[in-house]
Formats: C-alpha cells, structure tokens, sequence
C-alpha cells in the first residue's frame, strides 16, 4: 500500500516515512495500531454532541490502568511493576503506586483498578497498605459504580488466614459498586504460574470489546533487577566464609555467610533481602523415602514442563516436606482409607486440624495416617514447591563489592517426639562449607531504606539476627560519609557469648559512625530486659530525637518484639509528647506515611 500525497492529509516527509513502516507491520501489529488511532480519535472528540438524528456512540474502553500494591518484603512490589511493564507493552497508560503514597480522594476517578497486595502475620495487611484498608473500610470511602477491578493476593497456605488481605479488598471493592474485570487469584509462595494467568485474564478483560490483539501474548514471569538472574533464575553463589558468631556455651547458633556474587550482575541497597533456594535434611529425606517403600533411584516430573528427576533428588531439592498445610492434608485425604484424616478436616474441627499442623511435618502425615494409596507420581504432584529463604542483608554493596553477607539462626527444637531442625538454617549451620554453593537471587525493598538526606538521624532497633540490616546501614553509612547521627539498639540472651558483631559496633562508636548504642542481655539478670525496656529508660532523648526528624527502622520477630517495640514507641511519644494516645497513635502512622517509621519483620 503506497500513500499518495495528493489525496491525502500527509505531506511529503510524513507519506514517505509511513509508505517505509506499512509494508514492515504484520496483521496483529495494523489492527492494533487501527485501534490506537480510533482510540486517540475519541478521546479527542469525546466532549463532542453526536450529530443531530444520530444515536450517541459507545464511549470507549478506558486504556488507562491503576495498579496499587501493598507488600512487605517486595515481592507484591515486584509483581505489581512486571504488570505495569507487560501492560505498558500492550499500549495501556499504567500509573502505578504504593497504597501508601496514593491520594485517597482520586479513588473515585479511576476506571481500571489492580490491586496487588500480601497479607502479613494474623492475616494483617502490610504496613505500607495500612492506611488504604482502614480507608477503604471506612465510612469515607466513596461509592465506585464506574470502577473495574482484579485483585491478586499473596500469601502462604501454611497460615490460617491465607490470603486474607487480598480477600477483604476484593470483597470490599464489590460492596462499593465495583465490576470485576478478572476473578481474584490466591497465590501461594510458588505464585510465578498463577501470576501470570491472573495477567493474561486481566488483559482480556481489559480489552474486551476493543477488537485488538491485546491479550494475544501471554504474561511473562517476574524478573528483579538488570542481573539476568532472578528468583525464578538464581545464581549458584560460591560460600567465602561460614562462621559462628556466639561464643562456647551459648544457647544459641548464629552463622555469619559471607557469599560471592562476581560474575552474577547482582546489586543490592541496604535494606533489600536475600533468597536462598535451601536442601531438605538427607536423613529426612531417607526416613521419608524408608516409610513409603519407594525406590529412591524413580524418576518423577518436578515442573509442569515435564522437567525429571530421582525421586530421592526431588524430595531433596524441589519439594518442602517439612511444613503442612490444611489444603495438602485435603489433598492427601483421597491416597488413604483411614477415616481419621477426614475427621480431623471435617466442619467444626477446625481448632483440632490447626494444632495438629503446628510443629509437624510431612513423615508425621505419614506415620499417622497410613497406609498410602497413592503412587510416588501422585505423591509428588501434590507437594508444594520449595520456597526460598528470605534473610535480610547484613552487608553494603559499596563496603563489599561482589560480596553478600547474611546473618543466619539456626532453628533447632523438639516437637512431637522428635527433633525438628529448620531447612535453610541448619544446612548453613551443619552442611555448608566454604567452596560450596547456593542457589540466591536479591529481593529488593523499597519499604526498608535509609533516608535520602544522609543528614537525617535514625533509630535502630534489631534484637538477635535483627541486626543484620544496620551492620548493612552501617557500613553504608561509612562508606558515604553520611553525617547523620545514629542510634543502635540491641538485644540478645547473654554479652559473654551472644554479643553479635561486638568488636564492629565497639569500633564505630570510638569512630563517630555509630553515635550512641543500647543493649539488652535478658538472661544477665534475675529480672529479663529487653530492647523496649531500654528505649522507655531513654524516653525523653529518644523523643527529643524524633522531634528533630529521626527516622525509626524495626528489624525481628513481628509477633512479639516488633509489636512490644511499637507499644513502647507509642508509650514514649504519649508520655513525652503530652498526648492522648489517640494523638500518639496519629502520630506514629504520620511517620510511618513520611516512611520515617519503617519495619522489616517476619
């Protein structure tokens, strides 16, 4: 097809440049380019009266897209730019966001809404999604007639209230008016496959009714950073050093990993995490394989894309045998006679399931409800996959280049009658020798960063392996010359044996970098301190330094330090400040919206 100048609007220039592109499009490329024009077209008549006699023309699909997501650790993050990016590619205009830095009150305005969010602890949104839930739950949200929207939620199956944040907002959003344009999708922590069909579903429903080709590629996995490595691609990392931290006759286990990253195009922030794609136990796996009776030399399918491997190598590297949840006992109803199992899941058991789930693992199931009916085929296809590790980094980039050091506890109990022994923890702490490699990838995380001002002061408070993050804060800080003062807070069991990284902490506070430290060593004394203790101790100064603009970074466990550290915040901010603790309360989640209260918890 060739343009002619003279029976068309085009001059010369613009004639030859489409006479070169037409003839290079192919079919799906014309008609979506047609589609482009019609749409540009009516946006620009759009205010337009039809012509007199003539019925009015449907208006148009909107091409525009919200995408908000609320995360973490950054994966809900992560998934919510790949849509961007694969929607952008489609010629949708995506404006994408933080629940916590979107404006409430432009709710109303949108027409195409996605929602990508994780649940954390008890089925809580996370932090960064806090303020948009309560709003949105609230009596001030608005009616949303006019709104389409799909909902993707993250979270693990091994929690009761799986999914949960992810539900409410999808429920929520419906009882305000709005149209699902795709079903809302429950991922679990293998959520690359289900991500990706939610994508492909929301394209189509997207572009229903536009005739253009929009859906025709399908979504494509997530991938972090510039490396060519990702979590669905991880880098084998060589093991430089693998020490213990605690001394002779401590409680505890601590390994510092120190792991290389040349050749692997990984970077990292301060703040960001490390994945660890971890073994199974061998001798777990021997015990599993003795009780089945199955021939550890099988080979089974480890991957819908037909992927075979030993059945020994399958429970070692690909499966997690060593949590259970309520949807694979379900699953393992049908491979046995015995009627116990379908008692324990039966309506009105639920408090009976959820304490037989606790501390057990896959051999229990096993032993307890047998015997089997099921092939090792059958066996395996219902197994969840193994799931990576996440540790926060305890190292900088730009103090350690091509290298990522973590802080690791390693997790050792009884239960049950038998010895339980974490997956990842106690292969770093018993197997993993220098030489030696491990499966990583970076998840990054824009919810836990130092503040852009290298002037601002910060608060750090991290008990046991919560240290990691501000050894990386740290030597950061260092490295740049930031000028901000700092403050450390720490805790463990005991100073003789469990005074993680002592000698460093000492060093920086004689050189300036660390202005000021408190720690804790609750078994030291008859009565038990811990980090809360000593921040209610300094309150007056701790205020003093939030008044001047300190921003507060939690690192630990969420159930019982983040949430006794957050009841002592509110306590001195109450008392310091002169306020109710409704103003106390407003207080804190103002300087959580200013991300000057930030929490890296699990």
């Amino acid at each position: 097809m060739q343009l002619q100048v003279m029976n068309s609007p085009f001059n010369q220039e613009q004639a030859e440049l489409l006479n070169r592109l037409l003839p290079t499009l192919t079919e799906s490329q014309k008609i979506w380019l047609s589609g482009y024009l019609a749409a540009a077209r009516t946006e620009s008549v759009e205010t337009a009266a039809p012509a007199a006699g003539l019925p009015a023309e449907s208006p148009a699909l909107s091409k525009e897209v919200t995408v908000l997501y609320g995360s973490q650790t950054g994966n809900a993050e992560g998934l919510a730019k790949q849509t961007v990016k694969t929607l952008e590619e489609r010629g949708f205009q995506v404006t994408v966001a933080s629940m916590n830095d979107f404006k409430l009150n432009s709710l109303k305005k949108i027409n195409n809404l996605l929602i990508v969010v994780s649940t954390h602890g008890e089925g809580d949104p996370p932090d960064n999604a806090l303020a948009f839930h309560e709003f949105l739950h609230g009596r001030r949200a608005p009616k949303l007639d006019a709104l389409r929207y799909s909902v993707l939620a993250l979270g693990d199956s091994s929690y009761e209230f799986f999914c949960q944040t992810g539900k409410e907002f999808d429920q929520r959003l419906e009882e305000l008016g709005g149209t699902q344009l795709a079903p809302r999708v429950d991922c679990d922590l293998d959520y690359d496959e289900p991500f990706s069909e939610w994508l492909d579903a929301v394209i189509g429903g997207l572009s229903e009714g536009e005739g253009n080709s929009a859906a025709e590629a399908p979504a494509q996995a997530p991938q972090t950073g510039e490396s060519v490595y990702s979590r669905t691609n991880p880098f084998r990392a060589e093991v430089l050093e693998n020490i213990n931290l605690n001394g002779r006759g401590s409680n505890k286990e601590t390994r510092h990993l120190e792991l290389s990253l040349e050749g692997s195009g990984l970077t990292y922030q301060p703040g960001d995490s490390l994945g660890i794609y971890p073994e199974n136990d061998p001798a777990l796996v021997d015990e599993l394989l003795k009780e089945l009776k199955w021939n550890p030399e099988q080979e089974v399918a480890v991957n819908k894309q037909g992927e075979v491997r030993s059945l020994k190598d399958a429970l070692t590297s690909h499966f997690e045998i060593t949590v259970l949840t309520k949807p694979l006992l379900q699953k393992f109803v049908q491979f046995t006679s015995d009627k116990k199992l379908s008692e324990l899941l039966a309506e009105g058991n639920e408090e009976q399931a959820k304490a037989y789930l606790e501390g057990r693992d896959l051999l229990d199931l096993i032993r307890d409800f047998g015997p089997w009916e099921a092939s090792a085929e059958e066996f395996i296809s219902i197994l969840r996959k193994m799931p990576a590790r996440l540790y926060s980094i305890a190292s900088s980039l730009e103090a350690n280049p091509e290298e990522v050091h973590l802080t690791i506890g390693a997790v050792r109990y009884d239960a049950h009658g038998r010895e339980r022994k974490g997956v990842c923890s106690i292969l770093c702490a018993e197997r993993l020798q220098p030489g030696d490699t491990l499966p990583i990838y970076i998840q990054h995380n824009q919810n836990f960063k130092l503040p852009e001002n290298p002037d601002t002061p910060i608060i750090m408070v991290g008990p046991g392996t919560g240290i990691a993050p501000f050894r990386s804060f740290m030597q950061e800080r260092e490295e740049s010359g930031a000028q901000g003062k700092t403050w450390l807070f720490f805790g463990e069991q005991h100073f003789v044996t469990d005074f993680l990284y002592q000698t460093e902490w000492q060093k920086r506070l004689k050189d300036g970098v660390l202005t000021k430290m408190d720690v804790a060593f609750s078994r030291d004394a008859e009565e038990k301190v811990y980090v809360q203790h000593r921040m209610k101790e300094q309150s007056k100064e701790l205020f003093e330094w939030l008044q001047q603009g300190a921003a507060v970074y939690i690192c630990g466990d969420e159930q019982h330090m983040a949430h006794d550290v957050h009841q002592a915040l509110l306590d001195i901010i109450q008392e310091e400040g002169g306020m109710s603790r409704e103003k106390a309360e407003s207080f804190l989640a103002d300087m959580q919206q200013k991300k000057r209260y930030q929490r890296d918890v699990y």
